[in-house]
């Protein structure tokens, strides 16, 4: 039985196209068939590359999706297996990499342990958006990290209101709102100052972004929670609807947008069990120089 790998890399460069190339070859020793989408396929071929061996990935079943890039691909990864039960592996080749469970100079290890299937599974929430325009479904889609409403012009302020288990709860102009999942707590939210979740904490986050109100700091509610946000018809300004900044929407006076979690998680490669904690010291580079530990640990 044929064991398909999907790569997924955002290759621009012949160094990087290089990282696809030596990956390939490694999965083809250890018995395994690669694939990349097309579009990838052509533009690493024209980098100058070897990707003898390599297929085309078009709808094939994967046994599991290696992301050789930043957190951007995982996020992509994550929209190519959607639908399959494929777990992603990260492998950092960017500057931050949050995400990415492994870096590159790791890479003979981790194909070896690929090859052996000697890795767990976790599991990562992920958020399910509907738009409904003139009370008729107009769009739904999904986020891995986060679904954001923003404005769609800069000098147009958004108003807002936000209900939280169909109770309003306040509304604001705003240069937008975000939904994050605890994943997306480190990406976008971060960068508006939300707060960092734990990816074992079961929970939703709401920041707004640049609100006029004194009721605008981010919350953090149960993850059964049922959220919506109505773009009042008094608005000065239209919006927009961002997926992972991937899928978008246009948002009109009236829109909308209620967010849940999702019934379907996103399945992560584990090769260590580190605590997150070290994570957040490692990728951040926090100072923890002169820290002793509890008593008991020496």
């Amino acid at each position: 039985m044929t064991r398909s790998v999907l790569l997924v890399s955002n290759a621009q460069t012949e160094q990087q196209a290089t990282v696809v190339e030596r990956t390939a070859k490694k999965l083809l020793a250890r018995g395994l068939h690669p694939l990349l989408e097309s579009i990838e396929l052509a533009r690493i071929s024209k980098l100058g590359v070897d990707l003898n061996g390599v297929g085309e990935f078009i709808d094939q079943s994967i046994e599991i999706g290696i992301v050789l890039g930043g957190d951007g691909s995982i996020l992509r990864a994550a929209e190519l297996l959607r639908n399959q039960e494929a777990p992603i592996l990260g492998v950092n080749t960017g500057h931050v990499g949050f995400m990415a469970e492994a870096e590159l100079d790791a890479l003979a290890s981790v194909m070896d342990r690929v090859a052996a299937r000697d890795y767990e599974v976790g599991h990562r929430s992920a958020l399910e958006v509907e738009v409904y325009q003139a009370g008729e479904l107009a769009f739904s889609s999904w986020a891995m990290n986060e679904v954001t409403v923003e404005k769609s012009a800069r000098e147009r302020m958004l108003e807002l209101v936000v209900e939280v288990d169909r109770r309003p709860l306040s509304s604001f102009g705003c240069d937008g709102v975000l939904v994050s999942t605890p994943t997306g707590s480190t990406a976008y939210a971060f960068s508006a100052g939300g707060p960092v979740v734990w990816p074992d904490v079961d929970a939703l986050l709401v920041v707004p972004l640049s609100a006029h109100s004194l009721f605008a700091r981010p919350l953090v509610l149960g993850s059964a929670t049922h959220l919506a946000f109505e773009v009042l018809k008094r608005s000065p300004g239209n919006g927009v609807l961002w997926c992972d900044g991937r899928r978008t929407f246009d948002l009109g006076p009236g829109a909308r947008i209620e967010v849940r979690q999702s019934d379907k998680q996103v399945r992560m490669v584990l090769l260590s069990d580190d605590p997150f904690t070290d994570r957040l010291v490692r990728k951040f580079n926090l100072p923890v120089t002169g820290w002793r530990g509890p008593e008991e640990s020496k």
